[in-house]
Order: C-alpha cells, then structure tokens, then sequence
C-alpha cells in the first residue's frame, strides 16, 4: 500500500510541477470569465425587433413597464382574416360585432362579484369557436379608450390565435416555458396599439408539464399590472388537462358551445371539470340568425363562485 501511496503521491508533484510550468511559459489556457447576465433590446420603433435577452438566473427581475411594452417589443404587420376578426374595424355592418361588445359589458359587471382580470377561454371540444371568440373579445375590449388588452395562445398543441390574427407563430409561449427567451421577446403587436399577443409557438407533445413548471404563473403575475384584461385561448377541456391546470391562473372561465354541435352532456362535463374555477358564464356560437339578424349569438349565465342559477 506504501508503494501505491508513494507513486500516486509522485505522480501529483509532476502534474503540479507541469502546470506551474505551463503557465510561466503561457502554454496552458486559463478559463473564460463568465459574462454577466444581460438584457439587450433594440427599440421597435427603429426596426420592429426586439434581440433575445439573457435570462437572469439569479435575485429579482425587473419589473415589467408599458414603457417596455411600447418600446421593446416586436411590432408586426398583422394580417386578420376579415371574415372571422369581426371586431377589427368596430364596424356596426359587421355581423356579431354587437354580440361583442354585449359580451365586454358582461365581464365588467363581472368585476363586481370579484377581482378579474385574467379570463380563460375555452370549450368541452374541438372547433367550437373558443379561438374565435377569444380574438373578437380581446380586440372589442381594445376599442374603448385606454383598455390594454393581451391574448395568450395557450392551446401549445395546436395554437391557431396567430392564424386569425395574420401573423407570426413563433417565438411564442413554449419559447418562454422551456427557459429559452425572456418575456419582451415573446410579445408582439400590430396596428392596434393597445391589443398585443403571445403566439402559442411551436407546437409542445409535454404541455401540461410545461404549463405547470412554474414560469407561467410568474409570466402572468409580471403581465397583470400592465393589462386592463389578459384572455387565455386554451385547449378544448374534454380532451386534455390542459385547461383545467391553465384555470388555477386565471380569475375566470368563459365556455364556449357550438350550437347544434356541442352534446349537452360534453357540456355538462366540462361544467364540472370548472366547478372549483369561477365559470363566469357560456357562449353560444354559431346560433341561427334571430330578430337582430346576427349570426352569433351568446347566451350569458351568472356563475359565481358558488354556483349561481342561471340568469338572463
């Protein structure tokens, strides 16, 4: 065992003796510094662009400012599909225009049950127009004076906000959750000054571990105080756990039902899957043309935190 000490011990003086060596003679490489954490950004208004930013990795970060918002973000040139963005040009002649506007006045008199501010839109299935009603609230909301309003493309499946809204799909929200890119460089806005969104990004096979990791809970909080209102498009609720985990974020849920389509008891069920959530109430799209001659319609049910009856 001596043998074996002695040489491993001789062995160690050598090596030692080789370094010392090489640095006198400048031949060993010493190790980069590490670069401080930063965050760079170029202004929108010089070109529409904002650089990915180092993620800070320790202490507080900064707080969020509309000033941010105003100077850090991507400004697009979006595209919306006119048939289906009816609130775009707040126009009367457009169909369900009206039914928008019914809809905003509804979630504010919402507020007075409770704070709200974050609203989940969402379905029991596929295509039933959750998407859709999402994008016109958010940019119904928008038309009055000062309301900032942002829509979160959370279906990270099959994120479809951009498609309406005509414009890019990444980097977007799995971007964010994954740790790759920081909030600024998530957000982008068109023409509308105060309607922003955060695309879903590529598409994400592990969703609901990325939505319950902890980074969107801190994404929201850091969003709130900027917003007046944050609409959540999420997954359909029947087919995924998706919604369900997106709903303990939010202040309340907005379920959307086809007319004619959705099952009474897929909509029951989705009823229960929210019954810890505040299910502020339901709206019914694609109903047939009545006396207003619109072809969507909403049904509005009170659902407070206890399960009001239904009312209206």
């Amino acid at each position: 065992m001596s043998r074996i000490h002695d040489a491993l011990k001789k062995a160690e003086e050598e090596r030692q003796g080789s370094v010392r060596s090489q640095l006198v003679t400048g031949t060993l490489e010493k190790p980069a510094p590490v670069a401080p954490n930063t965050e760079i950004a170029s202004s929108a208004a010089t070109d529409n662009r904002v650089s990915t930013a180092t993620l800070a990795t320790g202490g507080a970060p900064e707080p969020l400012t509309v000033e941010a918002l105003q100077t850090r973000i991507r400004i697009l040139k979006w595209r919306p599909d006119p048939k289906r963005i009816v609130a775009y040009h707040n126009s009367d002649a457009n169909l369900g225009t009206e039914e928008f506007r019914s809809l905003r006045s509804r979630l504010y008199q919402c507020r007075d049950a409770g704070p709200l501010r974050r609203v989940l839109v969402t379905s029991a299935l596929p295509q039933e127009g959750k998407t859709y009603v999402a994008a016109n609230l958010a940019h119904s909301i928008v038309r009055q004076s000062e309301r900032r309003a942002i829509l979160i493309d959370a279906d990270l499946r099959w994120s479809r906000l951009h498609t309406l809204l005509g414009t890019n799909l990444s980097p977007g929200l799995t971007d964010y959750l994954r740790g790759e890119t920081d909030e600024l460089s998530i957000i982008q806005r068109g023409t509308l000054e105060n309607l922003f969104l955060i695309p879903g990004g590529e598409s994400a096979s592990n969703a609901s571990e990325l939505i319950a990791n902890g980074r969107l809970k801190t994404l929201l909080d850091r969003l709130t105080p900027l917003f007046d209102w944050i609409i959540i498009d999420s997954p359909p609720a029947i087919a995924m756990s998706d919604a369900s985990l997106l709903a303990e974020f939010c202040d309340g849920v907005l379920l959307v039902v086809a007319s004619g389509k959705t099952p009474f008891d897929m909509a029951q069920k989705t009823r229960e899957q929210f019954k810890k959530a505040r299910l502020l109430g339901v709206v019914l799209n694609l109903a047939e043309p009545q006396t207003t001659g619109s072809h969507y319609y909403y049904g509005y049910y009170q659902g407070g935190e206890k399960g009001k009856k239904a009312k209206g």
